[in-house]
This record gives structure tokens, sequence and C-alpha cells, in this order.
């Protein structure tokens, strides 16, 4: 098991902890703040609420977490160290200092929003395996790390950098010039500023603000960022048409970001009266749930479309979910997984339809494992669904973690019969499928014996499952 030391267990620490924590890794963390134990929970409530919904595969089994008395205790046997304290140089050059004299060899990296990672390298006398690693919060579930060496970072360290973020299923940005700020935050600081002087001129309200956000450009980018965004707006003549358009316009005087408003007083009370206005009536915490919830929607939709982040999920599902051989002499484990809020219909418990889902994805499970996978598919042929059966014995609810187990009842020329078992981790039954399904030629789209070869091998297969007891 590889092991992840967290030095600061605040929000971000707590979320770094999160990520390596449901991705199977060790976690050590070191954070003298003795309520460091308490917000660490709280953050993890939430990522295993919300991390396992991205993913139609059960996460790997969660590594363990130690909480550490000394920095030199958090630091043993780590692969990784993820440093997370205050945003204070010196703060951060003392900790470096107190790393290196341990003698470690782990990859470091720094959560910092604004350092270079030469300053936070100053003074070390091996700072080869220093870097910066910026997250965003949530950290369990957004993607983006910045990735950000200097000059003396050296390139296998960055090189496993990446292999490890991407393991974890994030996406390692690398930025080879440095650069306060980095990237993100840079673009980020430009509408914040806008923003503070909207309000200052009386222009909108933060409520308005976040509406221009949310209902209109925030969804442009979050699944096609800046330039695809501005590309299009173009249109069939694309990015050169769109800045002979709007190009000009960079030259009038519309924004002020060469400039910021006083922070007075009077100005910071109007924004926090109206953020309170917009959305004091929820906690934190429900803030944090309906964010993490609306988070996940965006990226499974993502997801369907292999676009964005969603296209990283099924990347890094496609690492996780790595079946042992199958033996066809027992029931065959074809499902293990979350159910996602987007699953949940207005009576709170999972939607009939998703049934038919879950049961749909255990038989191509099955097909995989007979054979008949997505390789097949690709030459011409596959199996279609033309009736399903469901018993729904016991409801089931977001979050809820299940499990499915399915047998082959029939396998004779082109048919094939299914049954399958839904059940909640403990073992309890929530629902049972029977399908029937016939092998089709995709270019007649017409019902046919499957190839020799392949259905010789299949037949061997369901000699195994005759010998099961069959399903009342």
């Amino acid at each position: 098991m590889n092991t992840a030391c967290i030095i600061g267990g605040g929000v971000i620490g707590g979320g770094w902890a999160a990520r390596f924590l449901l991705n199977g890794w060790r976690v050590q963390v070191f954070d003298p703040d003795p309520e460091a134990p308490r917000k660490i929970g709280e953050v993890l409530d939430n990522a295993r609420y919300a991390l396992p919904m991205l993913y139609d595969v059960a996460l790997p089994a969660e590594g363990g977490l130690v909480f550490c008395e000394t920095l030199e205790e958090a630091l043993n046997g780590a692969d990784w160290v993820q440093e997370s304290v205050p945003e204070r140089l010196e703060l951060k050059q003392k900790v470096y200092a107190q790393i290196e004299a341990t003698g470690t060899d782990a990859l470091i990296g720094s959560s910092t929003s604004g350092f270079k990672p030469s300053e936070l390298q100053e003074g070390m006398e091996k700072p080869d395996n220093v870097f910066v690693t910026h997250p965003f919060n949530p950290v369990y579930l957004l993607p983006l790390v910045e990735l950000v060496p200097s000059d003396k970072t050296a390139p296998s360290a960055v090189e496993g950098a990446k292999d490890i973020l991407r393991s974890i299923g994030m996406h390692p940005l690398h930025i080879r010039k440095e650069i306060d700020a980095h990237i993100a935050d840079r673009l980020l600081e430009a509408v914040w500023r806008e923003g503070l002087w909207l309000i200052n001129d009386g222009i909108a309200t933060t409520e308005e603000i976040d509406d221009a956000i949310r209902y209109g450009f925030g969804l442009r980018w979050g699944q096609m960022g800046l330039f695809e965004t501005y590309r299009i707006a173009g249109g069939e003549a694309g990015m050169k048409h769109f800045i002979a358009q709007f190009g000009p316009a960079l030259e009038w005087p519309w924004t002020k970001l060469m400039d910021v408003p006083d922070l007075t007083d009077d100005l910071v009370n109007k924004i926090a009266d109206q953020s309170d206005a917009q959305s004091g009536q929820h906690s934190i915490r429900a803030l944090e749930r309906m964010r993490d919830n609306n988070l996940v929607a965006m990226m499974r939709g993502l997801k369907t479309q292999n676009a964005a982040a969603g296209a990283l999920i099924k990347t890094h599902e496609a690492m996780i979910n790595k079946p042992d051989a199958t033996d066809f002499c027992k029931p065959l484990k074809t499902i293990s997984r979350t159910i996602p809020a987007d699953w949940v219909d207005y009576n709170g418990h999972m939607n009939e339809s998703r049934y038919g889902q879950v049961f749909s994805d255990a038989a191509d499970t099955v097909l995989d494992m007979l054979g008949a996978g997505p390789d097949y598919v690709a030459t011409g042929k596959s199996y279609f669904t033309v009736n399903i059966d469901i018993n729904f014995v016991l409801e089931t609810h977001v979050a809820d973690q299940i499990v499915v187990e399915s047998q082959i009842l029939l396998l004779d020329g082109k048919k094939l019969k299914l049954f399958h078992r839904m059940q909640s981790a403990s073992g309890a039954l929530l629902a049972t499928g029977e399908q029937f399904l016939l092998h089709v030629d995709l270019t007649t789209r017409k019902s046919c014996p499957p190839e020799d070869a392949l259905l010789s091998e299949m037949v061997k297969k369901f000699e195994h499952q005759k010998a099961l007891p069959q399903p009342d």
C-alpha cells in the first residue's frame, strides 16, 4: 500500500487526505491543531458520500488514516508528501527545512495558490523532489492540479508526480514556466476584481453576479473552457474571426482589471450582507452537500459524452476496475458501485429505470466475461435485450452501495438468458432481474447465431453455470 503524508489538515489538506484515502492509500496526517481530526473527519464524511457517486464501479478499498504527533512520524515511509500549511512563505520554508532534515526521498508537493516553487526551495540542499501541486476545492471531487516545477526540480520527479496524480483520478496540468499564482488563480483573480467593482459601484449584488456565471458562461466553461467556447462564437470562420470581431473591445474601458476597490468596512459589510441574504439560510455543511451533488451530476453528465472531466473519470474508472479472473462455477460478480444523486426520484429512492440500467450494465459485464464485449461488438455483432422482468424488493437510496451477482440461465444458439440479484453492501436483497437477449448482426440489425469459435467458448463457460441452483 502506498503512503501519503499530509501536512496541514485544513479544508485543502483534508481534501487531499480524502482523495488519497478513498483511492486506497494509507494517509498519515500531521497538524498541531487539536481540531484537525474533527475537521478532516467532516471533509471525509462529504468525500465518502460524493466521490464514489462519480463512478460506475467501486473505488479501491479505503486505506488507513493515522494522525501523527510529530512531522517525523508522519513522514515515515511516505511515497508522497502534500504540504498545505497557511500561505506564509517563511512558515512553508521552515516546514521544508524540517522535511529535508529527515532525509526523506518522497515526492513533495505544495498546495500553495500563489508562491513559486523556487521560493519554496530556497535554502534546501536537495530541492529536486519539490514542486507545486495546487488543487481546487473540493479536492476530493475536482480533478485539476496545477503541477509547477522550478529549474531545480528533477524531470523524473515531475513525471512521477503525474503518474501518481492520474492514479488517484486527478488531471495534472504541467505549467512549464513558474509564475505567481500559476494559471487558474490568475484568471479567477480577474473575475474576482471585476466582481468587487460591480458591487462597489452598485451595479450588481453577489447573487446577480453568481447568476451571471451559473446560468451563463459558467456552464460553457465547465465543458469547453475559455478559448474553445470563443472559437465556436466565431462561427464557421473560427477563432480568427472572433478576435477580429471582438478584439477591438479590449481597448474599450469596460473593465477595471488594473485596479481594485478599497476594501473599506462599508464595502466588506455590503458584500457580507448580500452574501447572507443570498444563501445565509443554509449552513456551510448544507451548501457543501448541495455543491457536491451538483458537481457529481454535472461531471456524470459529461461522462456520458466522454468529454472534459467526464472523460477523465472514465479513464480513471478503467484503472481501478480490474476484476479478478472469473470463476464460472459460482454466480458472477458483475456490479459493485454507489448510487449517485441523479438516480433518485421525487420519492427519495432510486428511480425504476435505473434498476434496468444496473441490470443492463451487469449484462454487459457478463458478455465481456464470455468474450462478447466491446472488442467483439467492434466486429459488427452484439447482443440485444429483448425482454427484462424486474422484481423490486427493497428501496434503494442515494449513496447506498450495491453489488450485483449474475447467473447464466440459458445459452442456446443466438439465445441468452441471464438472472441478476442486486444486493446491499450488507447482503440484503434489493431487486432481481431476469433478462432475455438475442445475438444480432449490427449490419442487418437482425438476429443471427454467434460465430462458431465464440459460441464454443461460451458453451464451455455455461456448462459450469448450469450446475448452479436455479433461481425461484
